[in-house]
């Protein structure tokens, strides 16, 4: 059933993980403020994965909420979902660290932790996923 309290979980996930990377900036530095779309423009491989990985995290989510008939491939494909923002907050954090010209003056925008907000919420959307079926396993022992 999608009216579940897991699948506003997982679709406040793709929200943040697909609608807020338009609205926060990942970093500041003296010359520019960077937008996870910005990163396609770049030359380097590295921040051309990080917009790929956000647009992953988003569709895997969006796939996950149609997946209620079946919880435990819901349950493992959150999962996934958890291990891509993982990767992309491990991202995020080494090239934060590498920019060049980081001796100038540079700050961290909100957007180096919208994975972790994604985290959270696909977090709390497995334990819902897990006690429902928790709860159909114990209604099968009663019959």
């Amino acid at each position: 059933m999608i009216q579940r309290i897991q699948s506003v979980y997982l679709i406040l996930a793709a929200a943040v993980s697909g609608g807020f990377i338009f609205v926060f900036n990942l970093w500041n530095t003296l010359k520019e403020t960077v937008f996870a779309f910005d990163l396609f423009l770049k030359e380097s491989f590295q921040l051309k994965l990080i917009p790929i990985l956000f647009i992953a995290s988003t569709v895997v989510s969006l796939i996950t909420v149609f997946l209620f008939k079946n919880r435990q491939l819901q349950f493992v494909i959150g999962r996934i979902v958890i291990l891509i923002n993982l990767f992309l907050l491990g991202l995020l954090i080494y090239v934060s660290l590498t920019l060049p010209g980081e001796t100038a003056v540079s700050e961290n925008g909100i957007g180096m932790f919208l994975p972790i907000l994604v985290i959270l919420l696909v977090v709390l959307a497995n334990k819902a996923i897990k006690k429902d079926e928790d709860l159909v396993k114990s209604v099968d022992r009663l019959r």
